[in-house]
């Protein structure tokens, strides 16, 4: 894994945008894997800010949750929507979401592994990591879903996501739709960034060089292209 430190999360944001950025520029039709949660809403400000070319690009977001449809202002098709799809110009067509509302959820996830493989798969996955090791919804545990999942939440988990539900950990729904470690692997290239002391432990234990379903972003190092992009709080502990 290549390591990039910045001072501040505010950098970090910065640099993960700009290798969007060029990723698109090099690679104008790209497939990105797109994540959502705090650490994601500066580097969504700054690629609006930059004005990258979205107009071939095609995303997936990671994960959805579970009984939340997607006009619902608290599902993360909405709030992919506010912080970045509605400021760019990526034509709605190319906007894949798993759906959380949906009758049959397994079909659901089976629908969106379908679409990924139709596009080509995914050229570059961006992701946050929970303070628990938690990638996506893939939650720490004696096993992992390879492929696109229905995921229940932590405690953990839940009380990072009460921002969006008045910060009330309580009304966070306690299952999710989840992109897999496996499907997250085969993307071609990997960007994870992680600012504030709250994920020091995580990124410590990544190099820990144990793989194990109990640290699932641990699986990260079996990538041959990822890459940290850290703020010095989150490097702390390396």
């Amino acid at each position: 894994m290549k390591v990039r430190i910045f001072a501040d999360a505010a950098r970090a944001s910065r640099a993960v945008a700009r290798l969007v950025a060029r990723q698109l520029e090099v690679q104008p039709a790209s497939v990105l894997g797109l994540p959502t949660g705090r650490t994601s809403v500066a580097v969504y400000k700054e690629l609006v800010r930059i004005g990258p070319d979205f107009s071939r690009a095609r995303t997936f977001n990671l994960d959805e949750f579970v009984g939340l449809p997607a006009q619902n202002r608290r599902s993360f098709h909405a709030f992919m929507d506010r912080h970045l799809l509605c400021r760019v110009n990526i034509p709605a067509g190319h906007v894949h979401f798993l759906d959380g509302a949906a009758d049959d959820l397994d079909a659901e996830c089976a629908r969106f592994e379908r679409a990924i493989a139709a596009a080509g798969g995914m050229d570059l996955v961006v992701l946050g990591i929970g303070a628990n090791g938690h990638i996506g919804f893939n939650e720490p545990g004696t096993t992992l879903f390879a492929r696109t999942h229905r995921a229940r939440l932590t405690a953990a988990t839940r009380r990072a996501n009460a921002g969006l539900f008045a910060g009330r950990p309580s009304k966070v729904p306690r299952e999710a739709l989840s992109m897999g470690m496996g499907t997250i692997l085969a993307a071609r290239a990997i960007v994870l960034i992680a600012t504030g002391r709250s994920k020091a432990r995580a990124i410590t234990a990544m190099f820990s060089g144990r793989i194990t379903p109990s640290l699932p972003a641990s699986f990260l190092q079996l990538h041959p292209d990822t890459t940290l992009v850290l703020d010095r709080a989150a490097s702390r502990g390396l």
